[in-house]
């Protein structure tokens, strides 16, 4: 009876100290976003106080429409996503290739590939800014894609090597016994088994490439190219700062990436013992 209650004392406390942890956590974004829809005044005139006197939409339909925040986040939509599906194909293939067909090769490989992290991103700021300009990539989303690859690839490849090694080679083949090729092996099979990894490594890469922010400032100047994260830092370089506008666009930053992860977290589990079940 008392081993009983001890345990139910003990998640009890656990349950509470989870709690605590998620309520740190998620208050930043809570108060901001609280905040983005105070009334007029309220910020300035009681920094402190949490909930709002008026609930107003102002400071969003400016941002969006009045300072073309809409077009800023199309653009970092479309080179996060483009980013996004192009490395987790490309690191998909590669890291399947580096485990099955070259195993002693790939290990070097792979460590090699990882070592481009080792460089700050200013130290690579002016070779990069050469070689796009030289391309004539220069204040172009595609330029910024193809600068975001060079990064994102090579530590995919890295990630998705260690969940590839997971998948028994006998499941494999099996499948090729039943009469699957290689290229349905790989689909079918091992892909959904791998798929956990693949979701965390599309997490990572896309939310990098969404809050990326010196490349997106050297590459791009053009206005109607510029990234949501050069939007919003153009608005606290502004002479007077709206705090209003600030946190409304902080919360449009911010949401599409909570929306993406929401949007995939299923696969998580969802794929962890499909393909592997005939």
């Amino acid at each position: 009876m008392m081993k009983h209650r001890g345990k139910k004392l003990g998640n009890a406390l656990c349950h509470i100290y989870l709690l605590i942890l998620t309520f740190i956590a998620t208050f930043p974004l809570v108060w901001i976003i609280i905040s983005s829809i105070k009334g007029k005044g309220e910020l300035t005139g009681n920094p402190t106080g949490f909930l709002p006197k008026t609930v107003t939409l102002d400071y969003f339909k400016h941002v969006i429409f009045d300072l073309n925040f809409i077009n800023n986040i199309k653009n970092s939509v479309f080179i996060a996503l483009t980013t996004t599906v192009i490395a987790i194909i490309v690191a998909s293939l590669a890291a399947y290739g580096i485990v099955r067909f070259f195993p002693r090769l790939g290990e070097i490989m792979s460590k090699v590939l990882v070592t481009t992290y080792i460089f700050p991103p200013i130290l690579l700021a002016i070779p990069y800014s050469i070689v796009m300009a030289g391309l004539g990539l220069t204040n172009t989303r595609g330029g910024l894609i193809i600068v975001y690859l060079s990064f994102s690839i090579p530590y995919a490849v890295w990630l998705l090597v260690g969940f590839f090694k997971t998948v028994p080679i006998g499941i494999e083949e099996a499948a090729r016994i039943d009469g699957a090729n290689k290229l349905v092996v790989f689909g079918k099979v091992v892909l959904p088994l791998v798929m956990p990894g693949i979701v965390a490594t599309a997490i990572y890469t896309f939310i990098n490439a969404w809050n990326e922010f010196l490349y997106s400032l050297i590459l791009i100047n053009d206005t109607n190219k510029m990234t949501v994260a050069v939007a919003l830092r153009s608005l606290d370089g502004s002479e007077i700062l709206d705090w209003g506008d600030m946190m409304a666009a902080s919360v449009v930053v911010v949401i599409p990436s909570i929306i993406f992860f929401c949007l995939i977290q299923n696969k998580i589990a969802g794929g962890l013992s499909e393909g592997s079940v005939k």
